[in-house]
């Protein structure tokens, strides 16, 4: 198992799914977005690491899988939101200091990282949308359309007051 820059933050969203209550793999899948070998993927690298535990339950029409995140996994979530919300912060207080090349340079590194951050509700949508409006390029050239918030045009939404009714407790 690789731990590659591409599949971490997808960890880091199947993660907080599954947190957030969904427990069957298609839940999880429609939340997510992510394809079915992808997230079997995932899921398999989560419960290795012992992140996630599957359970087995009697139901009416036979056995019924549910993933449960462990202590451990919580844990690992809580930790990670707070590093990508650094990031988030990083390339906020770039912004505002109007450093175009600076960053443009931070959000290539953190790429990768840009659809977690919508997920979880940590970016301000507006504010991003600012930013690349100062670099004169498009949201869709970093983010990929299944990432993208629904509704058009992220610059017109609520710059990031919603969050979605997500009930994150990152512990500060």
């Amino acid at each position: 198992m690789t731990n590659n820059v591409e599949t971490e933050p997808k960890d880091v969203i199947v993660l907080g799914s599954i947190r957030r209550g969904k427990k069957k793999f298609s839940k999880i899948q429609s939340e997510t977005k992510i394809s079915p070998e992808e997230l079997n993927l995932i899921l398999e690298n989560l419960e290795n690491k012992n992140l996630i535990k599957v359970e087995e339950k009697k139901g009416v029409f036979g056995k019924k899988i549910e993933l449960k995140i462990t202590e451990k996994g919580s844990t690992e979530l809580d930790r990670r939101l707070f590093e990508i919300q650094e990031k988030w912060k990083d390339m906020k207080s770039i912004y505002e200091g109007g450093d175009k090349q600076q960053l443009q340079q931070k959000m290539e590194e953190n790429k990768s990282f840009l659809p977690t951050m919508m997920f979880f509700g940590i970016m301000d949508m507006m504010m991003f949308s600012m930013m690349f409006s100062m670099m004169g390029m498009s949201m869709s050239d970093y983010i990929p359309a299944e990432s993208m918030p629904e509704g058009g045009d992220p610059g017109m939404d609520d710059g990031g007051m919603d969050d979605g009714g997500f009930d994150f407790d990152i512990g500060f």
